[in-house]
Formats: C-alpha cells, sequence, structure tokens
C-alpha cells in the first residue's frame, strides 16, 4: 500500500500527540502529504444556522484550537513533512470525513482516548463511526501501543 494523502485529527490532547507522532511516522516513510485537522465543536447556535460564527463559540476557543492545531503543523514540518493545518467547525466525524475526501486521503489517524464503561452504551465511538463512512483506511493511535517518549 502508497500512502500519498493523510489526515491526522489533532487536538492537541496527549493521545492526539500519540497518534499525531505514529501518522508522522508513515508520512515519513510514504513522504506523503500531510493534512492536520482541528475540529472545534459548533454551539447549538451556529449549528442552526450552519454557518461559523467565531463570535458563537466559547470566549477563546478559536484561538486556542488555532494554537493547538499550529503547533501540530510546526511538528511534522520539523520533522520534515509537508503539512498544511485545517481549522474547523462541526462535528469531528463528518468534518474528518469531508476533509479526507476532499484531499483523497489514503490514510485518516485518530487518537484513542480511553471511556468508562457506561460512556460506551451510550455514544457509538468515533471510530465505528468512521469505518462506516471513511473510503480510506484508518488508524487508531492507542496509547498502550505508543510509547510516551515518542510524543
Amino acid at each position: 500500500m502508497l500512502y500519498t494523502s493523510i489526515v491526522l485529527a489533532y487536538d492537541g490532547s496527549l493521545d492526539g500527540r500519540r497518534a499525531l507522532r505514529e501518522g508522522a511516522e508513515i508520512a515519513q516513510q510514504f513522504q506523503a502529504h500531510v493534512h492536520l485537522l482541528a475540529v472545534v465543536r459548533q454551539t447549538a447556535s451556529a449549528a442552526i444556522g450552519q454557518s461559523y460564527d467565531p463570535r458563537s463559540l466559547p470566549s477563546n476557543e478559536p484561538e486556542i484550537s488555532q494554537t493547538i492545531l499550529n503547533e501540530g503543523v510546526e511538528i511534522l514540518k520539523g520533522l520534515g513533512l509537508d503539512a498544511q493545518g485545517h481549522l474547523v467547525p462541526g462535528d469531528p466525524v463528518e468534518e474528518i470525513v469531508k476533509l479526507a475526501d476532499a484531499v483523497q486521503a489514503d490514510l485518516v489517524v485518530v487518537g484513542h482516548r480511553e471511556r468508562g464503561a457506561l460512556a460506551r452504551w451510550w455514544r457509538t465511538p468515533m471510530s465505528m463511526s468512521l469505518l462506516d463512512k471513511l473510503k480510506c483506511s484508518l488508524l487508531v493511535g492507542r496509547k498502550d501501543l505508543v510509547p510516551a517518549e515518542n510524543t
């Protein structure tokens, strides 16, 4: 399999940084272009109007998300990768799928965040939703599979 375009979903968390590192290693091996995606959840008022208005988000959430995204892009570029950042409002699953389709991604990489048993009963895991909707491969980085010193 040859990967030429990789989407990395990134939120700056420890799990996200580990997935970023794992995705970066794959991108280096294949000299793939990397699209780093940060998704800012919309408030109900923004979602109803189907428009993005930064004023509808919590006061500094867009700025914090942009800073986290910029740091991730710099990490990737520091590793010698061709990387582009994307900050979008919306639902993470929908936005990951949308970007993957737009850039004709061969691979999407997401981090895995452990949830309690009760939370698993009430929500479909993001990875399962992505598996149903993506047209490319999906890698779910797990914290127990990537050593912490590689973050």
